[in-house]
């Protein structure tokens, strides 16, 4: 009679048969997948966080910061206890700069760099973590404008928008996320897009500049889908009008009191701090749960 494979007998050619397993169920698979989750950083807080919107304990990178919104964001990042801000820009700290920094001695700090360049970037990152240990959130804000008809851009002008508004921003958000990967922090990061990311500025048309804006909302989505089993949030805030050194002259023009009844919404420029609320929001644990999304804080100015 020929031998017969069964389990832990030899088979006809005289090796060992495989042991036959039983099938696997339906449970079984869910409790494997929950168990491969669970070695995902998770964003969820511990069982010992007190839900406060604060910034205590937290290094955060702004770029653009010596002046206007980034400056701004600063301020109210500090105001909300973080514990140290920097501020990576390529131009001097200005005067408010200054006094900021005495407000908040040993705080607010500067390292120039030109977030157009990447060992520039990686230069910053790498020395904020050599000074403070650890970099939980970037604020990718610095950028520029241009209003003009379309006709009348040049190549050499869209190239400049883009390599600041589009190329920095995507560069700043790549190279930290490596360095929140390689220390293992949950961390967060914050891109300023603009109201016309999604629309046109009917006051002051720059197709480039909103392409640029557009841009950044769409790869904030996309990152904060590829980047969410490591931890880290991504997401944007789109301001509207907002007085800084580079829109000083919009109230002052003739038809200003017209323009805000044809824009609708709050009839004033915004001040730089009043857009921190939702950086400082997005840039805490508070938002654990917040990824991909863009908040618009612009007085629902241009709501169209």
């Amino acid at each position: 009679m020929s031998p017969t494979a069964t389990n832990g007998t030899n088979g006809a050619n005289g090796a060992a048969a495989p042991p036959v397993q039983a099938p696997i169920t339906g449970n079984e698979m869910l409790e494997a997948a929950h168990a491969a989750r669970a070695k995902a950083i998770s964003t969820l807080p511990d069982e010992s966080f007190d839900w406060r919107i604060t910034l205590e304990g937290k290094v955060i990178a702004i770029t653009g910061a010596n002046r206007g919104i980034g400056l701004g964001i600063a301020e109210v990042c500090l105001a909300n206890s973080a514990k140290k801000v920097y501020s990576l820009d390529l131009l001097d700290p200005t005067e408010e700069f200054a006094a900021l920094q005495k407000k908040f001695p040993n705080r607010l700090f500067y390292i120039q760099t030109d977030v157009t360049v990447e060992s520039s970037i990686q230069n910053a990152v790498d020395t904020i973590v050599e000074e403070s240990g650890a970099i939980h959130g970037m604020v990718a804000n610095a950028g520029m404008t241009k209003h003009q008809p379309a006709l009348d851009f040049s190549r050499e002008q869209i190239d400049k928008l883009f390599n600041l508004n589009f190329y920095g921003v995507y560069f700043c958000c790549t190279i930290v996320a490596k360095k929140f990967i390689e220390l293992g922090i949950k961390g967060s990061i914050v891109m300023t897009s603009s109201k016309v990311g999604d629309g046109p500025n009917r006051a002051a048309p720059s197709a480039p500049y909103g392409g640029t804006k557009a841009a950044v909302r769409n790869i904030a989505k996309t990152l904060g889908m590829e980047w969410a089993k490591y931890g880290i949030r991504v997401n944007t805030i789109s301001p509207g009008f907002v007085k800084t050194a580079m829109t000083y002259y919009v109230e002052t023009a003739p038809d200003w009191d017209l323009k805000m009844q044809y824009y609708g919404g709050m009839p004033r420029l915004a001040l730089p701090q009043e857009l921190g609320g939702a950086y400082a929001f997005l840039l805490s644990d508070c938002a654990s749960y917040v990824s991909g999304i863009d908040i618009p804080v612009s007085g629902v100015v241009g709501a169209w």
